[in-house]
């Protein structure tokens, strides 16, 4: 399963959570060191909720740009 990620500048790091996977964030010193961790935490979070005997939420979460 994909699920969509936002990134995001927070001050000297950066940010990332899943829409769909509520409480699933990370950070890091770089962008690519904050998608590492997102993915690990994503990971934990699913296998959590596995263990859980809960289902794994599906990834409806869609993105897009507009310009004004």
């Amino acid at each position: 399963m994909k699920y969509l990620v936002v990134f995001e500048k927070a001050g000297k790091n950066y940010s990332a959570y899943i829409p769909d996977v509520p409480g699933c964030v990370a950070t890091g010193k770089t962008p690519e060191e904050t998608k590492e961790r997102i993915k690990e935490a994503l990971a934990f979070h699913l296998e959590g909720l596995e263990e859980d005997g809960q289902q794994k939420p599906n990834p409806i979460a869609t993105a897009d740009y507009v310009a004004v």
